[in-house]
């Protein structure tokens, strides 16, 4: 048996595919002729940006937009004036060959982050491999091996997969993967979690210690791979996947059923989505609402902000899809990492405490009152619901309405129809957490925002594995401040839901609805499940469970106590 880390949940049972990458050698030549070498890289440069563009185009075609902004970093690379300045000048000054200084200067980038803390910034390296092994085959006026040929079900093995790999897997026919390199926050990774096909990342030696040929069973949740299992184990594994397939069917009945619990408590379960496409696949499994749009994804992988008619085509065509259900529509969450390179930012210390969302919005009112006559003028065309991110203290709140009100008679005056609309704030700061009951007075609804308030309550950066145990949503310390925010806001008359990680957890879902939450938003993929999960549970002995986890010391005594909980259900 391989162990590596579960990437993406499944399991799959299937032959190997070993996916070699032909090592590139490249040696030290001196040319005579510099700028013929310079236009030799520059023309390979942009050969390397088209392509990933066609990439990029059809990831968002078949993954959504979330999927294909994985892109924007490598096309950011090679346009980056630093980094084609120095390999220029590496050619210019040492009359260096193109593929050699390439490989100078990309190492020294690679190398430079490798190094890094942050496990966020190390997978940024694996993006300067992808884009520069592009960029040195175009020199050479080769061809990039495509996995687009392979037309039997396997399970594919790489030392690595890039990004523009992973756009072209078929799930119909690549069954699963396995990668030595990688964690849960790799891009492979997330595609492998948006395609819904299990993966094993990390095992350091698998493709090693795998031969075509070979059979394995790869678990997705466990991260353990089985080579060549004998006929008794390739037996349960099979019960084990028909049972998956089962549940599904079961989950399926679900689609138009309301999750409502055994003895009568109703919820709403609904998706996040990052761009107007992606309704539909909430739809379809079953969502009840959208409880987060990230309109971030809108801004980015272009040259410019889009403009208010852009945007209002793109709110309008969720709202008028989702026929009168909820849209949660957050407002621009840029800073910490995500940035546009349209934007001119200041480089911060700590990104995450700086300036960013609605922070960053104050700072750029054009971008903001855009985004805003957009959502006010798409309002009239279904459920609008706008929330703001990052709420620290009262202040913000009353300055971020002031704005939308402002925007509102602006367009009232230029004869524009606008809609009455729901306005809530996210909850993911602990100050706002702490200060729920003032600012609960202020607004319709709550959305808790656990990936961020986790961050902010315990000190550490959810992209740095060195304070990786420190990411502990079911810690009492957590739960006591949902608890207050779920208090606060039920004392007037107000809703909450959570759009973090948290509430697309099979393990949360017991907790939180003994907590008192009102609402769960989640990926796509995960809403059926939850259904059905709430059908099964009554609410009165998840307030038990709840009351009995805000009284423990830790973390793991909460975690036994649910497991405990949902094994009876």
């Amino acid at each position: 048996m391989i162990q590596g880390i579960g990437a993406s949940k499944g399991i799959q049972i299937g032959k190997v595919y070993k996916y070699f990458q032909k090592e590139l050698i490249i040696e030290k030549e001196v040319v005579k002729d510099v700028s013929k070498e310079i236009t030799k890289f520059q023309k390979a440069c942009k050969k390397t940006e088209k392509e990933l563009c066609e990439i990029q185009t059809k990831t968002q075609e078949k993954m959504g937009e979330e999927a294909g902004a994985i892109f924007d970093a490598h096309i950011d690379i090679i346009n980056d004036p630093e980094f084609s300045g120095a390999i220029i000048n590496k050619i210019s000054n040492e009359y260096s060959n193109a593929a050699y200084a390439l490989k100078m200067i990309a190492d020294k980038f690679i190398i430079t982050f490798e190094n890094m803390d942050n496990e966020y910034f190390r997978e940024r390296a694996a993006d300067i491999k992808d884009v520069t092994k592009r960029i040195h085959i175009h020199i050479e006026g080769g061809e990039m091996p495509s996995l687009v040929a392979i037309d039997e079900e396997v399970i594919l093995v790489a030392k690595d997969l890039t990004p523009s790999d992973t756009a072209q897997l078929n799930k119909n026919f690549i069954k699963g993967f396995i990668t030595d390199i990688g964690g849960r926050t790799s891009h492979s990774a997330i595609m492998a979690r948006t395609l819904e096909i299990p993966a094993v990342v990390g095992t350091k030696n698998g493709f090693e210690e795998l031969s075509d040929e070979d059979t394995v069973i790869i678990n997705g949740d466990t991260g353990e791979i089985h080579i060549n299992p004998a006929e008794e184990m390739i037996n349960e594994y099979k019960f084990k996947i028909k049972k998956q397939e089962k549940k599904k069917e079961a989950w399926n009945e679900y689609i138009k059923k309301k999750a409502i619990t055994k003895d009568g408590k109703q919820l709403e379960i609904g998706g996040n989505i990052g761009n107007p496409q992606e309704f539909e696949k909430v739809i379809c499994n079953g969502g009840e609402c959208i409880g987060l749009f990230r309109t971030e994804f809108l801004y980015m992988g272009r040259t410019e902000a889009p403009n208010e008619e852009e945007q209002f085509q793109a709110y309008k065509k969720v709202l008028q899809g989702m026929k009168g259900k909820p849209v949660i529509v957050r407002t621009l969450d840029i800073g910490g990492d995500k940035n546009l390179p349209y934007l001119t930012m200041e480089k911060e210390l700590n990104p995450f405490l700086g300036n960013r969302a609605l922070r960053l919005c104050f700072t750029m009112q054009d971008i903001f009152k855009t985004q805003l006559r957009a959502l006010l003028r798409a309002s009239v065309y279904g459920n609008l619901h706008i929330m703001f991110p990052m709420i620290a203290t009262l202040a913000e709140l009353r300055q971020a309405k002031k704005y939308l009100l402002e925007t509102k008679k602006e367009l009232l005056s230029q004869g524009e129809k606008v809609n009455n609309i729901k306005i809530g704030i996210m909850i993911e700061v602990p100050a706002a957490a702490l200060a729920s009951d003032i600012l609960a007075k202020e607004v319709d609804f709550f959305s808790i925002g656990t990936n961020d308030l986790i961050q902010y309550t315990f000190a550490a950066d959810r992209m740095n594995e060195n304070v990786a145990y420190l990411y502990q949503p079911y810690h009492p310390s957590l739960l006591r401040l949902i608890d207050i925010v779920i208090k606060n806001a039920h004392k007037e008359g107000k809703w909450v839901g959570m759009c973090g990680e948290m509430a697309g957890e099979t393990r949360a879902l017991p907790l939180l609805i003994g907590l008192g939450l009102d609402e769960f938003s989640m990926s796509a993929s995960e809403i059926l499940q939850k259904k059905y999960l709430v059908n099964r549970i009554d609410s009165s002995e998840t307030k038990i469970l709840a009351n009995e986890a805000l009284s423990k010391t830790n973390q793991e005594e909460v975690i036994e106590l649910i497991d405990l909980f949902l094994s009876k259900v």
